[in-house]
Protein backbone atom coordinates (compact mmCIF):
# COMPACT_ATOMS: atom_id res chain seq x y z
CA UNK A 1 0.00 0.00 0.00
CA UNK A 2 2.33 2.72 0.89
CA UNK A 3 4.74 1.86 -2.03
CA UNK A 4 1.36 2.22 -4.37
CA UNK A 5 0.88 5.56 -2.55
CA UNK A 6 4.71 6.79 -3.19
CA UNK A 7 4.80 5.33 -6.96
CA UNK A 8 1.38 7.97 -7.35
CA UNK A 9 3.02 10.66 -5.79
CA UNK A 10 5.74 10.17 -7.72
CA UNK A 11 4.09 10.38 -10.67
CA UNK A 12 2.40 13.12 -9.81
CA UNK A 13 5.30 14.75 -9.43
CA UNK A 14 6.80 14.20 -12.59
CA UNK A 15 2.98 15.63 -14.48
CA UNK A 16 3.32 18.38 -12.44
CA UNK A 17 4.65 22.21 -13.89
CA UNK A 18 8.08 23.18 -13.09
CA UNK A 19 8.70 26.04 -11.15
CA UNK A 20 8.98 29.24 -13.33
CA UNK A 21 12.87 30.28 -13.93
CA UNK A 22 13.44 33.89 -12.59
CA UNK A 23 16.46 34.85 -15.06
CA UNK A 24 14.67 33.37 -17.96
CA UNK A 25 13.47 36.48 -20.21
CA UNK A 26 10.24 35.77 -22.19
CA UNK A 27 10.38 36.61 -26.46
CA UNK A 28 8.95 40.02 -27.41
CA UNK A 29 5.41 40.00 -27.58
CA UNK A 30 2.98 41.52 -29.98
CA UNK A 31 2.27 44.54 -27.69
CA UNK A 32 6.34 45.28 -27.68
CA UNK A 33 6.59 45.25 -31.10
CA UNK A 34 3.51 47.53 -31.78
CA UNK A 35 5.80 50.56 -30.17
CA UNK A 36 8.97 49.30 -31.88
CA UNK A 37 7.85 49.91 -35.19
CA UNK A 38 6.48 53.75 -34.98
CA UNK A 39 9.11 54.59 -32.81
CA UNK A 40 12.09 53.48 -35.56
CA UNK A 41 9.96 55.50 -38.28
CA UNK A 42 10.05 58.29 -35.70
CA UNK A 43 13.80 58.47 -35.80
CA UNK A 44 13.91 57.80 -39.20
CA UNK A 45 11.97 60.99 -40.35
CA UNK A 46 13.67 62.96 -37.63
CA UNK A 47 17.18 61.93 -39.36
CA UNK A 48 15.45 62.61 -42.89
CA UNK A 49 14.20 66.20 -41.87
CA UNK A 50 17.36 67.21 -40.24
CA UNK A 51 19.05 66.41 -43.17
CA UNK A 52 16.51 68.49 -45.21
CA UNK A 53 16.61 71.06 -43.18
CA UNK A 54 20.48 70.96 -43.02
CA UNK A 55 21.12 70.99 -46.99
CA UNK A 56 18.20 73.66 -48.28
CA UNK A 57 17.50 75.73 -45.60
CA UNK A 58 20.66 75.79 -43.18
CA UNK A 59 23.36 78.29 -43.72
CA UNK A 60 25.89 74.85 -42.94
CA UNK A 61 25.45 74.22 -46.50
CA UNK A 62 25.38 78.38 -48.11
CA UNK A 63 26.91 79.64 -51.07
CA UNK A 64 30.45 81.03 -48.78
CA UNK A 65 32.43 81.63 -52.24
CA UNK A 66 31.45 82.35 -56.05
CA UNK A 67 34.89 80.92 -58.23
CA UNK A 68 34.77 82.92 -61.76
CA UNK A 69 37.32 82.20 -64.37
CA UNK A 70 37.44 82.15 -68.45
CA UNK A 71 36.75 86.10 -68.04
CA UNK A 72 39.54 89.07 -69.54
CA UNK A 73 37.48 92.31 -70.55
CA UNK A 74 34.24 91.86 -68.15
CA UNK A 75 34.77 92.31 -64.02
CA UNK A 76 33.93 89.45 -61.71
CA UNK A 77 31.87 91.57 -59.82
CA UNK A 78 29.46 92.06 -63.22
CA UNK A 79 29.16 88.46 -63.14
CA UNK A 80 28.42 88.17 -59.75
CA UNK A 81 25.19 90.54 -59.75
CA UNK A 82 24.29 88.98 -62.83
CA UNK A 83 24.47 85.48 -61.31
CA UNK A 84 22.38 86.93 -58.45
CA UNK A 85 23.19 84.90 -55.56
CA UNK A 86 23.44 85.73 -51.97
CA UNK A 87 26.13 84.85 -50.00
CA UNK A 88 24.59 82.25 -47.08
CA UNK A 89 21.64 81.14 -49.75
CA UNK A 90 21.42 77.01 -49.42
CA UNK A 91 23.79 75.96 -52.28
CA UNK A 92 21.30 73.19 -53.47
CA UNK A 93 18.40 75.73 -54.07
CA UNK A 94 20.54 77.35 -56.48
CA UNK A 95 19.11 76.87 -59.99
CA UNK A 96 22.06 76.63 -61.95
CA UNK A 97 19.91 76.92 -65.02
CA UNK A 98 18.57 80.17 -64.08
CA UNK A 99 22.15 81.69 -62.89
CA UNK A 100 23.44 80.37 -66.35
CA UNK A 101 20.86 82.24 -68.22
CA UNK A 102 21.47 85.79 -66.70
CA UNK A 103 25.06 85.23 -67.22
CA UNK A 104 24.60 84.33 -70.43
CA UNK A 105 22.60 87.36 -71.27
CA UNK A 106 25.12 89.80 -70.63
CA UNK A 107 26.38 91.34 -73.92
CA UNK A 108 29.71 90.34 -73.94
CA UNK A 109 29.12 86.88 -72.78
CA UNK A 110 29.25 83.92 -75.58
CA UNK A 111 29.02 80.75 -73.17
CA UNK A 112 28.28 80.41 -69.44
CA UNK A 113 28.30 77.29 -67.33
CA UNK A 114 27.36 76.92 -63.75
CA UNK A 115 27.94 74.25 -61.21
CA UNK A 116 28.14 73.69 -57.70
CA UNK A 117 31.31 72.74 -55.56
CA UNK A 118 30.10 71.18 -52.30
CA UNK A 119 30.08 72.19 -49.95
CA UNK A 120 29.81 75.81 -50.30
CA UNK A 121 31.12 77.16 -53.78
CA UNK A 122 29.34 78.17 -56.67
CA UNK A 123 31.53 77.82 -59.63
CA UNK A 124 30.76 79.67 -63.14
CA UNK A 125 32.87 79.32 -66.15
CA UNK A 126 32.25 81.87 -69.33
CA UNK A 127 33.85 82.48 -72.60
CA UNK A 128 33.64 85.99 -73.69
CA UNK A 129 32.58 86.81 -77.60
CA UNK A 130 35.74 88.11 -79.14
CA UNK A 131 34.74 90.87 -82.01
CA UNK A 132 36.01 90.26 -85.25
CA UNK A 133 34.98 93.51 -87.07
CA UNK A 134 33.56 96.92 -86.63
CA UNK A 135 30.26 98.79 -87.40
CA UNK A 136 28.97 102.24 -87.50
CA UNK A 137 25.75 101.90 -84.97
CA UNK A 138 24.33 105.32 -83.87
CA UNK A 139 26.72 107.38 -84.72
CA UNK A 140 29.18 105.37 -82.57
CA UNK A 141 31.43 102.35 -83.26
CA UNK A 142 30.21 98.77 -82.55
CA UNK A 143 32.23 96.00 -81.96
CA UNK A 144 30.66 92.70 -83.29
CA UNK A 145 31.33 89.01 -82.71
CA UNK A 146 30.81 86.22 -85.29
CA UNK A 147 27.63 85.79 -84.88
CA UNK A 148 26.37 89.62 -85.20
CA UNK A 149 26.02 90.40 -81.85
CA UNK A 150 27.66 94.35 -80.61
CA UNK A 151 29.74 93.22 -77.97
CA UNK A 152 30.61 97.07 -76.90
CA UNK A 153 30.44 100.48 -78.13
CA UNK A 154 33.33 102.82 -78.31
CA UNK A 155 34.41 106.41 -79.82
CA UNK A 156 37.16 105.23 -82.02
CA UNK A 157 37.93 102.20 -84.08
CA UNK A 158 40.25 99.54 -82.99
CA UNK A 159 43.42 98.65 -85.39
CA UNK A 160 43.34 95.46 -86.67
CA UNK A 161 39.55 95.00 -87.32
CA UNK A 162 38.08 95.25 -90.41
CA UNK A 163 34.88 97.38 -91.20
CA UNK A 164 31.87 95.83 -91.93
CA UNK A 165 29.14 97.13 -93.90
CA UNK A 166 25.39 95.79 -94.68
CA UNK A 167 22.07 96.83 -94.55
CA UNK A 168 21.22 95.28 -91.33
CA UNK A 169 23.56 94.77 -88.61
CA UNK A 170 21.86 91.43 -86.72
CA UNK A 171 22.87 87.99 -85.53
CA UNK A 172 19.12 87.05 -87.73
CA UNK A 173 20.23 88.69 -90.88
CA UNK A 174 21.60 86.63 -93.69
CA UNK A 175 23.48 88.99 -94.91
CA UNK A 176 24.96 90.17 -92.11
CA UNK A 177 25.83 86.05 -91.27
CA UNK A 178 27.28 85.59 -94.47
CA UNK A 179 29.85 88.42 -94.40
CA UNK A 180 30.77 87.98 -90.50
CA UNK A 181 31.14 84.05 -91.58
CA UNK A 182 33.50 85.06 -94.25
CA UNK A 183 35.46 86.98 -91.98
CA UNK A 184 35.90 84.82 -89.07
CA UNK A 185 37.10 81.88 -91.45
CA UNK A 186 39.41 84.24 -93.27
CA UNK A 187 43.51 83.05 -92.58
CA UNK A 188 45.46 85.89 -90.79
CA UNK A 189 48.18 86.41 -93.46
CA UNK A 190 44.39 87.28 -95.76
CA UNK A 191 42.51 89.01 -93.06
CA UNK A 192 45.24 91.71 -92.38
CA UNK A 193 45.15 92.82 -95.37
CA UNK A 194 41.35 93.43 -95.65
CA UNK A 195 39.89 97.00 -94.40
CA UNK A 196 36.50 96.23 -95.17
CA UNK A 197 34.08 93.70 -96.07
CA UNK A 198 30.63 95.01 -97.41
CA UNK A 199 27.66 92.59 -98.81
CA UNK A 200 24.64 93.97 -100.11
CA UNK A 201 23.40 90.26 -100.07
CA UNK A 202 24.46 86.71 -98.75
CA UNK A 203 25.56 85.88 -101.94
CA UNK A 204 27.19 89.07 -102.73
CA UNK A 205 30.32 89.71 -100.17
CA UNK A 206 33.34 91.98 -101.45
CA UNK A 207 36.59 92.86 -99.85
CA UNK A 208 38.27 95.65 -99.55
CA UNK A 209 41.90 95.88 -99.18
CA UNK A 210 44.77 97.98 -97.69
CA UNK A 211 46.06 98.55 -100.77
CA UNK A 212 43.35 99.74 -102.90
CA UNK A 213 42.37 96.04 -104.50
CA UNK A 214 39.18 94.46 -104.50
CA UNK A 215 37.76 91.20 -104.30
CA UNK A 216 34.31 89.60 -105.84
CA UNK A 217 33.96 87.17 -102.72
CA UNK A 218 30.39 86.02 -103.23
CA UNK A 219 29.17 83.42 -100.93
CA UNK A 220 30.53 82.53 -97.62
CA UNK A 221 30.90 78.79 -99.32
CA UNK A 222 34.17 77.42 -99.94
CA UNK A 223 36.15 80.02 -97.81
CA UNK A 224 39.48 77.91 -97.52
CA UNK A 225 40.06 77.38 -101.41
CA UNK A 226 38.85 80.95 -102.03
CA UNK A 227 41.20 82.72 -99.61
CA UNK A 228 43.90 79.99 -101.13
CA UNK A 229 43.27 80.93 -104.73
CA UNK A 230 42.89 84.46 -103.49
CA UNK A 231 46.66 84.75 -102.10
CA UNK A 232 48.13 82.81 -105.26
CA UNK A 233 46.81 86.16 -107.63
CA UNK A 234 47.69 88.77 -105.53
CA UNK A 235 50.95 88.38 -106.29
CA UNK A 236 49.97 89.22 -109.48
CA UNK A 237 49.76 93.13 -111.22
CA UNK A 238 45.55 93.63 -110.90
CA UNK A 239 42.88 95.87 -109.11
CA UNK A 240 40.27 93.62 -109.23
CA UNK A 241 40.22 89.95 -108.60
CA UNK A 242 37.16 87.21 -108.52
CA UNK A 243 36.91 84.36 -106.53
CA UNK A 244 33.38 83.95 -106.53
CA UNK A 245 33.79 80.75 -108.21
CA UNK A 246 37.48 79.49 -107.16
CA UNK A 247 37.99 77.36 -110.02
CA UNK A 248 37.72 79.89 -112.32
CA UNK A 249 38.96 83.07 -110.84
CA UNK A 250 39.80 85.95 -112.87
CA UNK A 251 42.17 88.95 -111.90
CA UNK A 252 41.35 92.17 -114.15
Amino acid sequence: MSEARGGLEAGVAQDADPAPDPDRREPPGPVRRAWRVPLVALLAAGVVGAATWVVFFSPLLGVDRVEISGNDEIPDEVIRRAAGVAVGEPLAKVDVDVVRARIAALPPIEWAGVERGWPGTLRIRVRERTPIAVAVVGGRTALVDRYGVVVSLRDNAPPGLPRLVVPRLSPDDPTARAALAVIHGMPQRLARRVEQVQAASATSVTLSLADGRTVTWGDADHGDLKARVLLSLLQRPGKTFDVSSPDVAVVR
